[in-house]
């Protein structure tokens, strides 16, 4: 096996030397192509450095990589136009390719901000307001549009060239363009929550699967404050009328689609992927769980790519979204003012402190939730007069079967080992602090 792979080594290496003395070693041009060959077209010369420069990339070999960037950001004036259309093109395919894969422009722009920096982003995102020309908006899904349009991506220049040279630093254009390309092409198959563009047959929402944006306006508004205000009595006040709110909501919705006369139109889960990011994002995944499980939905954790899948209706969506949110913002702030700690011999302790506090913090969570939940239910009925234990535990299993149907092959994982007593304490203390009684008075705040 070692001589086997010693040859493939050698012969590896003799290769990358024919390759390396035929761009560029005795006898070769400035592009590296031997004299003694016919000169090839310029579009071929530009294919070629692009081709290379992807290469060294996907092989990690950074120095051919600049080499071949520079190469292409300061080729001859009469090839330049070339090189812009070529990487254009290229990187409008793989915009193209992303989406076929599953990928959504909110996940493409997640993704790229986990990896690069914000010129990047806004690359990216010119780039799929460019590519999202060539659809019909009727063909387009509308939680796509939603994410255009939360993402401001539109095309605002003149001539596609125009954002390559935004910032007038070529070679670090032509670099950032050949990084997202790789980026592009190095995503991996996840799962399609909706029909890509050119897919989509746009009709009006059925019954019990439209979300009140004025109502959430309202909870957006109440989290607000839940957040900014330094009395804990304010804050719960705050997040238990923003959880009453969300809860009737999701009640109100389950009861219109279980009415519907056309029940095949009136119900369906969807899926939303929510960012869960470094450091302590196990403790967060959890927090984020136990938030869906509470508002009837499932939560499937993606860490590598460092998104969490959501799936269910999409007044639960919205809840789960917007709660998370506003709650990890909360147990962040906790977490921060509890402060750093240290063992008796001086050691840090805050990495595991903070890991313990926030898991803490997400299982106290979860239990106040599906206290709320149900003490929303047992309300809700009063107030309408019908069981409805039936019609949402129907619904939660046709939640449960799209995961089946999406997630064929799932595995429960743990979250992680909690090792700090005292991060664990500190992090229920501030969840029963943060949340909920669903009884509280929301007339005054949500109105």
């Amino acid at each position: 096996m070692g001589k086997a792979n010693r040859e493939r080594r050698r012969a590896k290496e003799k290769e990358r030397g024919r390759r390396q003395q035929g761009r560029g070693g005795p006898g070769g041009d400035a592009f590296g192509f031997p004299r003694w060959q016919p000169r090839p077209s310029p579009e071929e010369i530009v294919t070629g450095l692009l081709s290379a420069a992807l290469d060294a990339r996907l092989d990690r070999d950074e120095a051919g990589f600049s080499q071949y960037a520079t190469a292409l950001a300061e080729a001859p004036a009469e090839l330049r136009p070339i090189v812009d259309r070529l990487l254009l093109a290229m990187l409008n395919d793989h915009v193209t390719f992303a989406w076929r894969n599953g990928w959504q422009p909110a996940d493409v722009i997640r993704m790229v901000g986990r990896e690069h920096d914000a010129r990047h982003v806004r690359l990216a995102t010119d780039a799929i307001a460019a590519e999202m020309r060539g659809y019909a908006p009727a063909t387009v899904d509308e939680r796509w549009l939603d994410q255009l349009a939360a993402l401001e991506a539109r095309v605002w220049w003149r001539q596609d060239d125009e954002y390559l040279r935004e910032d007038g630093d070529r070679l670090g254009m032509v670099t950032r363009v050949l990084q997202l390309i790789v980026l592009l092409a190095a995503l991996p198959r996840i799962e399609r929550l909706c029909p890509p563009p050119g897919g989509a047959r746009r009709t009006a929402r059925p019954a019990g699967r439209a979300v009140d944006e004025r109502m959430l306006a309202r909870v957006r508004a109440l989290l607000a404050k839940a957040e900014s205000t330094e009395f804990e009595a304010e804050a719960e006040t705050f997040t238990a009328a923003a959880q009453s709110l969300m809860a009737r909501h999701s009640i109100d919705a389950a009861l219109l689609a279980a009415e519907a006369e056309d029940r095949s139109a009136a119900d369906g889960p969807e899926g939303r992927r929510l960012g869960v990011d470094a450091p302590y994002e196990a403790p967060k995944a959890m927090l984020l769980d136990v938030i869906a499980t509470a508002n009837h939905c499932r939560a499937v954790w993606s860490r590598h790519l460092g998104f969490v899948t959501v799936l269910g209706f999409p007044a639960d969506l919205a809840a789960v979204e917007v709660l998370f949110t506003s709650l990890l913002v909360q147990a962040t702030t906790a977490m921060r003012l509890a402060g750093s700690r240290r063992d008796g011999l001086g050691r840090s302790r805050t990495r595991s402190f903070r890991q313990s506090f926030l898991a803490a913090y997400a299982q106290r969570i979860g239990e106040r939730l599906g206290e709320a939940a149900g003490e929303a239910v047992q309300q809700a009925a009063a107030e309408t007069g019908r069981d409805l234990l039936p019609v949402l535990a129907a619904r939660d299993r046709v939640v449960e079967e799209e995961v089946e149907k999406m997630f064929p092959d799932l595995n429960m994982v743990a979250a992680g080992a909690v090792s700090n007593r005292e991060g664990w304490l500190s992090g229920r203390a501030a969840a029963d602090q943060a949340v909920l009684d669903v009884r509280a008075e929301i007339t005054d705040q949500g109105a």
